[in-house]
């Protein structure tokens, strides 16, 4: 793959990344970039019509009975269940639990090809919005450990996760965000021919 594909990889994941693991008003740029639509001509994955459609539904980021902050809240935090939880194991697991098996998959393998990604407290590290910025480190640092990263440890949930909050996240801005999210995870995958492991699904 050449530089300035890994160079596409790794700026446009780091912003899904941020987007989806930080509060809105912790990245109140990125928040700002994806709501503009300015991103349109730079994003070199979907068409020009999809990604117009995302770029418009994105602009709405606060609607009339919910902020863009309460609506992070209630689709990444709690109290109640999320709509879509951004956690792999959550998905993997037969008890839906964080820390599953696949955790600690993913964290060997970590620990196998030097990847430390410096979280600053106790928390799993198959959080989406964590390995969507793993794959922006790798991009950078392992490029040849990124068919393995999606293949193995993204794609055998993360689409399906994606669809879920689609279908249930009642968020313009966030549904726009996945929507973008699965159109660029599917250009990878189809771009690198990455074949994706075959995992049981357990949460529905």
């Amino acid at each position: 793959m050449n530089e300035l594909a890994l160079n596409d990889i790794s700026v446009t994941a780091r912003i899904l990344g941020a987007a989806f693991y930080y509060s809105p008003d912790q990245v109140p740029d990125i928040i700002e970039l994806l709501a503009s639509g300015e991103w349109v001509s730079d994003w070199h994955y979907g068409s020009e019509e999809q990604k117009q459609a995302i770029a418009t539904e994105m602009a709405v980021v606060q609607r009339d009975d919910e902020t863009l902050d309460e609506a992070y809240q209630r689709l990444f935090i709690g109290p109640y269940a999320l709509p879509s939880p951004p956690w792999g194991s959550v998905w993997l697991d037969k008890e839906n639990v964080l820390f599953g098996e696949s955790t600690l998959q993913l964290r060997e393998w970590m620990q196998a090809n030097q990847i430390d990604i410096h979280l600053t407290q106790n928390e799993p590290e198959d959080h989406f919005g964590l390995l969507m910025m793993m794959v922006a480190w790798v991009a950078e640092h392992q490029p040849e450990k990124l068919a393995e990263l999606l293949g193995k440890h993204i794609l055998p949930w993360g689409l399906l996760y994606l669809e879920k909050m689609q279908e249930k996240g009642n968020s313009p801005f966030y549904v726009g965000l996945s929507k973008l999210a699965h159109l660029t995870l599917v250009a990878w995958q189809d771009s690198m021919n990455i074949e994706v492991d075959k995992k049981l699904i357990f949460y529905r």
